[in-house]
C-alpha cells in the first residue's frame, strides 16, 4: 500500500519540440535525468515533514525496479512512496505520547484496526475503506472529555487534529467514536477513535 507519485517529466510541446530535434537516446536520458531530480525533491520533502526519507518504488515504463536509464523516448517514470504506513506509526506515536500515565493501562490499549478488524503490531497493513485508532479502556470517553489532568483536552481529538494539519493532504483524518468489535452496540460503549480514510 503506497501513494502514488506519478512524474510526468516533459509535457507534451517540450516532448513534441524535442522529437524533431534531438535523438531518441538524448530524449532518455533527458527524461531520466528530470526523473532523478523530482525523487530527489520529493525525498528531501519527505525528510523534512517525517525526519527521514521513505522508502519508494520506480516503475520505469510500467516495470517495477527498471533502471531509471532504460525509460524509452516517450516513455513515464512513476515513484510509489511508502506514506502510508508513516501516517499510522506517526499517528500511533502521538497517542502514546498524549496518553495520561497512571498505570500505563491506558497508554497500553491504543488498538488499530482496518474496516473494523483489529491489525496486530508488526503486520502488513491490508487496503481497507476506514482505518482507526481506538482506545479500548472503559474509561476512555471520560478522558477524552477531559477529566484527566494530564490530558485536560484529551487525547484523541488533539491527535486527530494534529495528524490532520500533517497528512491531510494524503488521507482525511478525523475524531469520532467507534464501537469495538465484541462490544455491545449501545451508543454509551463507543470509544474515541482517530479515523483515516485515504484519499
Amino acid at each position: 500500500m503506497a501513494v502514488k507519485v506519478k512524474v510526468d517529466p516533459i509535457d507534451r510541446d517540450i516532448a513534441l519540440a524535442l522529437s524533431s530535434s534531438v535523438g531518441p537516446e538524448a530524449r532518455s536520458k533527458i527524461i531520466a535525468d528530470f526523473a532523478r531530480e523530482e525523487l530527489a525533491k520529493a525525498q528531501v520533502q519527505n525528510k523534512q515533514a517525517l525526519g527521514h526519507e521513505t522508502p519508494h518504488t520506480a516503475f520505469v515504463d510500467g516495470q517495477e525496479g527498471a533502471p531509471l536509464d532504460s525509460v524509452k523516448p516517450d516513455g513515464r517514470i512513476v515513484f510509489e512512496f511508502d506514506l502510508v504506513n508513516e501516517i499510522f506509526a506517526w499517528i500511533g506515536e502521538q497517542l502514546v505520547l498524549h496518553s495520561p500515565v497512571l498505570t500505563g493501562r491506558y497508554r497500553g490499549s491504543h488498538k488499530f484496526y482496518a474496516d473494523g478488524v483489529e491489525i496486530e503490531p508488526g503486520l502488513n497493513v491490508p487496503d481497507a475503506q476506514e482505518y482507526a485508532f481506538v482506545n479500548i479502556q472503559p474509561y476512555a470517553r471520560k478522558i477524552e472529555r477531559g477529566f484527566s489532568e494530564q490530558a485536560p483536552d484529551g487525547v484523541f481529538e488533539a491527535v486527530a487534529a494534529l495528524a490532520n494539519a500533517r497528512f491531510g493532504n494524503m488521507a482525511r483524518i478525523r475524531f469520532s467514536y467507534r464501537t469495538v468489535a465484541g462490544s455491545t452496540k449501545d451508543p454509551d460503549t463507543r470509544q474515541p477513535a482517530v479515523i483515516i480514510t485515504l484519499r
